[in-house]
C-alpha cells in the first residue's frame, strides 16, 4: 500500500487498500456497523466498519470500533482500509472498509457554531467555517481566478512588482489613511500601489502587475467594505487614451472567468446555484452622465449633489444593461475631474471630465482606471486644485521631471470580484480572514 491518498483520487483507484486522512464529519454509531464520513481538502467518502458479534450476537468491544465510537466531529485521523466501487453508496459511489483508525488529534465534542449561526459568529471561529465545502470552493476559485490573471500577464509580456506598504506620506490625500509609530517618525499604510506603479513606468518597465494588500482606514460597515483588502493592480505605458486601459482590464477579466468556469463550474453550479458566466468583449460602456440619464428614466434619481454614481445608481443601471445587452459588466466612463484623483488626466477641450472609468459587475463597482497625465506641469496644477502642496509630493513628481510615457492602469478589488461572481451577500464570506473597524481577530 503505498502513502496517503486524497479523497478525490479514490474514484480512480482500483479496489484493494488505501490509507486516507482527514477530519471526522459525521459518525453512525449503529449496533451491527459503523459509518464514518470523512473529509479531507478534497472531499468527502464513507468510512465503514462492520462490528464484530459474539456467538451470542453480543457486541464485541474491540478495534477499531472502540475508538470509532469514541470519535468526536472535527477529529483529525489517519485510516487503513480496503477500497470498494459500490454504485449503492451515496456518497461518491465508493467506500473505505476500515482495518486501523489512529487518531492524530481529537476535537472537543461541542462545537462551537453551527450551519444557523450569525455570520459575525462564524468570523470568531473561521478557521472552523473554513472547513465548510462552500468556504473552501471560494478559495479554490480565489486560487484559479488569481493563476489566470497572471498568467496572461505572463504571457503578455508584463512585469510583476512588490511595492512597499509603508509609505511617508499619502497616496492621494490625508483622508482614509492608517498612520503607525516608524521609529522617530509617523508612517502610513499604503491606500494603494499608484505611485509606484507610476515609477514603473517612468523606470521604462512598459507594462505592470501587482496583487497585494491596501489598506483604508474607512469606518464603513457596508457589505462591500474592509479596512484591508487583496488588490490587484496593472499599468501599462503607450497608451492612447483609457479604453486601451479598459482593453487590457476586458480581457483579463475574460482569462480570469473562462478559467473558473471550466475548472470550478459544476461546484459552483451545486454548491452555490451559481451559473458562472464568461462575460463577451466589448463590454458595454455608457459614460456617467448618460448613465445617470437611463437610471432616472427607470425610476431612481442619483442626488443632485454627486458627482459619483451611488449604489442604487449602480445596481440601476446594471440592471438596465443586464436587460439590453445581457451583460453582467458595465463601464461607466469620462467621471468629473472633482471627484477623481488629481493624477487623473482630463479631456481635451473639456478639463471637468476626466479619461477614467469605473467597472460594475452585477451591480457594484469593483474597479477604478483611468490614463494618468504625464505632463509635469499639468500635473503640478491639478495637484494645487486638489489643495495638495506640490512640495509634498516631489518625490512623485520626480518620476514626471526626467521623462515618462503615456501610461493608465487600474486598481480592482479581489474580494469583490469573488462575491459578486458567487452571489454573496457579503464581502466577509469571500475574505480569507476579514478586517473592519470592529474586527481584528481571529
Amino acid at each position: 500500500m503505498t502513502g496517503r491518498v486524497l479523497i478525490k483520487d479514490l474514484s480512480a483507484l482500483d479496489d484493494g487498500p488505501v490509507s486516507v486522512s482527514g477530519w471526522v464529519d459525521t459518525v453512525r454509531d449503529q449496533k451491527k456497523v459503523q459509518f464514518v464520513v470523512l473529509r479531507d481538502e478534497s472531499g468527502a467518502v464513507q468510512l465503514v466498519n462492520p462490528r464484530t458479534t459474539g456467538d451470542d450476537g453480543v457486541v464485541i468491544a474491540d478495534e477499531p470500533a472502540t475508538t470509532i465510537s469514541g470519535l468526536s466531529q472535527g477529529s483529525f485521523i489517519t485510516v487503513t482500509g480496503d477500497l470498494k466501487h459500490d454504485e449503492r453508496v451515496k456518497l461518491g459511489g465508493i467506500e473505505v472498509k476500515l482495518a486501523t483508525v489512529d487518531v492524530l488529534s481529537h476535537a472537543i465534542p461541542e462545537t462551537p457554531i453551527a450551519a444557523d449561526s450569525s455570520l459575525d459568529k462564524r468570523m470568531d471561529w473561521r478557521f472552523l467555517d473554513l472547513r465548510n465545502p462552500k468556504q473552501n470552493l471560494i478559495f479554490r476559485i480565489q486560487t484559479t481566478f488569481e493563476h489566470a490573471l497572471r498568467t496572461y500577464w505572463i504571457e503578455h509580456d508584463f512585469i510583476e512588482i512588490h511595492t512597499p506598504k509603508l509609505m511617508a506620506s499619502a497616496s492621494e490625500s490625508r483622508a482614509e489613511l492608517f498612520e503607525v509609530e516608524y521609529f522617530d517618525t509617523k508612517a502610513y499604510l499604503a491606500q494603494s500601489p499608484q505611485f509606484f506603479k507610476q515609477m514603473a513606468q517612468s523606470a521604462g518597465f512598459g507594462k505592470i502587475f501587482e496583487v497585494g494588500p491596501a489598506f483604508r482606514a474607512d469606518p464603513s460597515f457596508t457589505s462591500r467594505h474592509s479596512t484591508e483588502f487583496t488588490s490587484i493592480d496593472s499599468e501599462i505605458s503607450w497608451i492612447d487614451s483609457h479604453e486601451d486601459v479598459m482593453k487590457l482590464h476586458e480581457e483579463l477579466m475574460v482569462a480570469g472567468f473562462s478559467a473558473v468556469k471550466e475548472k470550478h463550474g459544476d461546484e459552483v453550479k451545486a454548491l452555490f446555484d451559481v451559473e458562472v458566466t464568461v462575460p463577451t468583449t466589448p463590454f458595454p460602456r455608457i459614460p456617467l452622465a448618460e448613465a445617470k440619464e437611463i437610471v432616472k428614466e427607470r425610476g431612481y434619481e442619483v442626488p443632485r449633489d454627486d458627482d459619483d454614481m451611488d449604489p442604487e445608481g449602480e445596481r440601476q443601471i446594471a440592471a438596465y444593461v443586464l436587460e439590453k445587452y445581457g451583460h453582467e459588466f458595465v463601464f461607466l466612463t469620462d467621471y468629473a475631474s472633482s471627484i477623481r484623483p488629481f493624477y487623473h488626466m482630463r479631456h481635451d477641450g473639456d478639463a471637468g471630465l476626466t479619461n477614467s472609468y469605473d467597472l460594475i459587475y452585477n451591480g457594484t463597482e469593483i474597479s477604478t482606471g483611468a490614463q494618468r497625465e504625464h505632463r509635469i506641469d499639468v500635473l503640478v496644477e491639478q495637484a494645487k486644485e486638489k489643495g495638495l502642496e506640490p512640495e509634498e509630493l516631489d518625490f512623485y513628481l520626480d518620476f514626471f521631471r526626467y521623462g515618462v510615457p503615456s501610461h493608465g492602469g487600474f486598481g480592482m478589488g479581489l474580494a469583490r470580484v469573488l462575491m459578486l461572481m458567487l452571489h454573496q451577500a457579503s464581502i466577509r464570506e469571500v475574505t480569507y480572514l476579514f478586517r473592519g473597524p470592529t474586527r481584528l481577530l481571529p
